[in-house]
């Protein structure tokens, strides 16, 4: 997620690490460094509410795991309670804003709910700005106008107002470095240095695009980023959660140390059986470390979801389930039942790649030329290939396309 690419798209290399990273997570917008950066703050601010009212704070516990779960309206009830009983704090109002957000990702094509969640972000970081002002050391008061700011700048990420996001991470960056400073011991404050330090090394090692904007900020320490997630997953009392997605996002993508990402995955997908993303990263964990009957399954149970219109499972998990239902179909050779799946995922790509062409439409067609090889379908084996050198690259597709175009793939 290292042999010829019929074997590379069916098991764990690294091309389709970099496919399911990147083009899975159109849903969110165009991640790169930015918008994972901008994700320390919002976190790091979300998770860090300090009530002192211990029924409250376990309001707001309940509320983040029916966040987490994907129901919305349950957790807008209990956060609407918390700013009923602590108007005058902006955990309330922070985590109201985060249903609005959630809702937005469930339903990413649609734009119409934006300014609601900026009205509600802007109300926050004005109340923060104001206790600021009255106490500069508050804080609770730093990390949730950083979680508000970030989340502001992610979305502007997401929707691709560049120069926005840039501005509100580096508006949001002092606020939180400030607020570890004045809480080193605390784990949920680990979350978000942990995150920083890691992408702000990872990142620039790997996307060389990323490192001009690099001078704006400091530098990271992936090792001691990485710990800093560990640290954060066992012992953060609001923030365990994310550090976890983090931790198994990180150690998928950039460690492939997969069987510690599957670990993880079956963790938060078992305590949160309706989140689309975690649900998805056990199928693709299953997939990089060789359990691919088990994975089919999961991409069966979130093509059903998909087919139900269930909250959270939206065309982007559609079209990443009919793709891996596709190559599952492909190794065994099933050849039709493979073609239904990869024309049904390459036509929900033509859907969502507004861009440009994603790695599953291009990945995809190539095994729709490999399968008509496989039929003897030459003529139209060829036009796939040729489609494929026409689509960007990702990882051998080009070099794989000539090949076949050379000489026609058999099925083994």
């Amino acid at each position: 997620m290292k042999e010829e690419l019929f074997i590379t798209i069916l098991s764990d290399s690294t091309s389709i690490n970099h496919l399911q990273y990147w083009d899975a997570h159109k849903k969110v917008g165009n991640i790169y460094f930015l918008s994972a950066f901008l994700f320390l703050f919002a976190y790091s601010g979300a998770q860090s509410q300090w009530l002192d009212d211990p029924v409250l704070d376990q309001r707001v516990m309940r509320g983040i795991d029916k966040l987490y779960n994907y129901e919305f309206d349950r957790a807008d009830s209990d956060f609407t309670e918390v700013i009923r009983q602590r108007p005058d704090h902006p955990a309330g109002y922070f985590f109201r804003a985060m249903v609005q957000w959630e809702r937005i990702i469930s339903n990413f094509d649609d734009e119409s709910q934006d300014d609601k969640l900026y009205q509600m972000l802007d109300g926050v970081i004005e109340m923060c700005e104001k206790r600021l002002d009255e106490h500069p050391n508050d804080v609770t008061a730093m990390f949730f106008n950083g979680g508000a700011v970030g989340f502001r700048g992610r979305l502007r990420a997401n929707r691709g107002k560049w120069l926005g996001a840039a501005n509100d991470g580096i508006v949001a960056l002092p606020l939180v470095r400030k607020a570890y400073e004045l809480e080193p011991n605390n784990y949920d404050v680990l979350l978000g240095i942990g995150i920083y330090n890691y992408y702000a090394s990872v990142v620039p090692e790997n996307y060389p695009f990323v490192k001009p904007a690099m001078i704006f900020f400091p530098s990271g320490d992936r090792k001691k980023g990485l710990e800093q997630l560990r640290q954060a997953s066992q012992n953060a009392k609001y923030a365990k959660v994310e550090a976890m997605y983090f931790l198994m996002q990180n150690y998928f993508v950039y460690e492939k140390d997969y069987a510690s990402a599957l670990e993880l995955a079956r963790k938060l997908h078992t305590k949160y059986p309706n989140n689309s993303m975690f649900h998805r990263y056990v199928g693709r964990c299953l997939v990089s470390t060789g359990y691919l009957g088990e994975a089919k399954d999961i991409f069966v149970d979130i093509e059903k979801r998909c087919s139900k219109k269930q909250l959270g499972y939206d065309t982007y998990d559609a079209r990443e389930a009919y793709y891996y239902l596709g190559k599952f179909d492909f190794m065994a050779g099933r050849f039709d039942a493979a073609l239904k799946s990869l024309y049904r995922s390459d036509e929900l790509s033509r859907k969502l790649d507004k861009d440009e062409p994603s790695g599953f439409m291009s990945l995809g067609n190539l095994l729709i030329g490999m399968i008509y090889d496989a039929q003897g379908k030459r003529q139209d084996a060829m036009q796939q290939y040729k489609k494929v050198l026409a689509m960007k690259e990702y990882e051998d597709s080009h070099k794989e396309s000539k090949k076949y175009l050379e000489k026609s793939y058999t099925h083994n």
